[in-house]
């Protein structure tokens, strides 16, 4: 009896358990069907009001002018802007669909602009967010994307852009004048967390609407920048971004605050979280463009060690590997990878540089550091030359400064820095360094050793194999490295609050680059980019004048002088600019090298992957 009531029990048991289970999957389908229907409803409620919005226009007559308006760039009716992305439509296999997939090998803090500050967070915002022109990859030459055409006063100090008419936001709400104006007035908003945009933009005395689709910039002084710095401002929508001028604390804490005119869109402006493991943008079915974007979604995953990103990129799960030197050689002989890849070795003129920069200043007390004798010591021990060969096997080349050695600003007589131990040693004793207790390190008069953390990114292999060999080199002059390896968003805070004794990074370069944030003393503040605290006064007067001068010829001579002050100062030890060692998956189509470099992922976007390679779905 008790057994056969023990299994009467438990069969009910198993029973009631199995009924449970059953509603409890009917209310989680239930659950995913309401998101289901709220995502539907969101989606008919926004084309309800463009079909609303197009028929007032239909009997305005609107339409038929906004189309005569865009179309008058060219004979085929296509703006310049966009000609090289139709060109990529008129391929026999073009078609649009599939995703774009890529990976980031570090977690992101942010991509609120303007909070956020480094390269990952600004390739997503490029696709969302969009400016009044852009360049030509090929000419270089500027093309106007939201501006139709511009006119620049005789003094250069007033530049006016007359906008397309037909531009709207991803949400719908049209692109106007007044955006420009308020993106202005919003960077320039102390209370905003944007030191460097309005390091660049206090160049500037208003920007002001002339009527809803014409604005007008207009300059303090002289800028040699003036119309890239206009052209190229990042346009925020106003209804969106406006409210947090009453709560600016909320927008500078923001993680993900993300809403633009261009090809792509978050699916929530407001949701992106650093924890999410991935940066995915959607479609933008409302975009405006002369030619639509062709891939249904762009995404980038979260993937830190670089053996994981080589075998996600092997097995077909992203579109492009960036190889490290040290397998570069291997990888060009691997049968399945080669069959599989288009392959690009390039090094444009915009190639970033990287280097060490010695902070100058912590907790409002110089370093050893700040004495210039001590940074060239450094540099002397830093044997670039054998990094390169070692670590980088030859696909670099030094940095002799900011500007690239293919670059006007760049004097071609300056050489990079020689590794020199004797130098180095003289120096430091010149300073006061010397093995004043036999155990093989420096210290100064008080009798402090020479130590320092030098602090890098924790994921990236080849720097910490750089790291190391720094150590050893540095050793043999008495001076201890110890290696300081953090997480990105970690790196980030430290920068802004110049809570590091050195690191190293690297910055992005532009056709002509301008080093005020970097290297001038109003930048050497909490937040600015001048993150070691460099002071020099004769540099400060040549980056002003140079900035000034709008006359290139008159204006190089002035870099020059800059470059050799940097030079003798040594600020930062320049370490190297990377060529980049590229696969490609080849369902991905229609690369091309351009002066800006592979025109891969650049915008308008002109990659596309062709119907029968094609294995996402929307």
């Amino acid at each position: 009896m008790q057994k056969r009531s023990s299994a009467t029990n438990g069969l009910l048991t198993v029973l009631i358990t199995l009924v449970i289970v059953l509603m409890l999957l009917t209310m989680y389908q239930i659950d995913r069907q309401w998101l289901k229907l709220g995502d539907v409803q969101a989606t008919m409620t926004e084309q309800a009001k463009d079909i609303r919005e197009l028929r007032a226009a239909l009997a305005s007559g609107a339409v038929r002018q906004q189309s005569a308006n865009a179309n008058a760039g060219t004979a085929s009716g296509i703006s310049p802007a966009f000609q090289r992305a139709h060109a990529m439509t008129q391929q026999p296999d073009y078609a649009q669909g599939d995703w774009s997939v890529d990976a980031f090998g570090t977690n992101l803090k942010t991509l609120t602009p303007l909070v956020s500050g480094d390269a990952y967070a600004s390739e997503v915002q490029g696709y969302v967010l969009e400016s009044l022109v852009t360049r030509n990859p090929d000419t270089l030459a500027w093309e106007g994307l939201i501006a139709k055409s511009w006119q620049v006063s005789p003094d250069g100090l007033t530049i006016t852009f007359q906008m397309r008419d037909d531009v709207t936001f991803s949400d719908g709400v049209p692109l106007t004048a007044d955006d420009l104006v308020f993106s202005f007035q919003f960077i320039m908003t102390e209370a905003i967390q944007a030191p460097r945009q309005r390091a660049y933009l206090d160049k500037i005395k208003e920007v002001k609407a002339n009527g809803k689709y014409e604005v007008v910039f207009v300059y303090k002084e002289p800028y040699f920048e003036a119309f890239d710095l206009a052209g190229g401002l990042s346009i925020l929508p106003k209804h969106f971004y406006e409210p947090y001028l009453q709560k600016p604390q909320e927008f500078n804490e923001s993680k993900g605050l993300l809403l633009g005119s261009g090809p792509y869109r978050m699916s929530d402006p407001k949701g992106w979280r650093p924890d999410a493991g991935s940066v995915e943008l959607v479609r933008n079915e409302r975009y405006w463009g002369d030619v639509q974007p062709p891939f249904n979604r762009v995404l980038w995953k979260i993937i830190q060690n670089d053996s994981a990103r080589l075998t996600t990129y092997r097995n077909g799960q992203i579109d492009a590997y960036g190889a490290r030197p040290n397998e570069y050689a291997s990888l060009k002989n691997d049968a399945q990878i080669m069959d599989k890849s288009h392959n690009f070795e390039y090094m444009p003129p915009v190639a970033g540089y990287s280097y060490i920069g010695w902070n100058q200043e912590r907790g409002g007390k110089p370093t050893r550091f700040a004495d210039k004798r001590v940074r060239q010591a450094m540099s002397h021990l830093t044997d670039v030359s054998r990094v390169i060969q070692d670590i980088f096997l030859g696909y670099a080349e030094p940095a002799v400064s900011p500007f690239s050695n293919t670059s006007k600003q760049h004097n071609p007589s300056l050489q990079p820095w020689e590794f020199n131990l004797e130098k180095a040693q003289a120096l430091l004793k010149e300073v006061g360094y010397e093995d004043r207790n036999g155990d093989g390190l420096l210290e100064d008069q008080a009798g402090k050793p020479f130590e320092f953390k030098l602090t890098y990114f924790e994921a990236n292999e080849d720097t910490k194999r750089m790291v190391l060999l720094l150590k050893d080199l540095y050793a043999r002059a008495g001076v201890k490295l110890e290696p300081f390896p953090q997480e990105w968003p970690v790196m980030l805070e430290s920068l802004n609050k110049k809570d590091f004794d050195a690191i190293t990074l690297g910055w992005t370069s532009g056709i002509e680059t301008d080093i005020f944030q970097m290297f001038h003393s109003t930048q050497a503040k909490t937040d600015g980019d001048n993150s070691i605290s460099y002071k020099n006064p004769e540099l400060d007067k040549l980056i002003d004048q140079a900035r000034a001068t709008v006359n290139e010829a008159e204006r190089m001579p002035l870099w020059q002088q800059a470059e050799r002050i940097m030079m003798d100062d040594q600020p930062y030890t320049f370490l190297m600019r990377r060529q980049s060692l590229s696969f490609v998956d080849k369902r991905i189509q229609n690369l091309q090298m351009t002066k800006l470099g592979l025109n891969r992922g650049s915008l308008p976007l002109e990659n596309y992957v062709p119907a029968a390679m094609q294995k996402y779905t929307q």
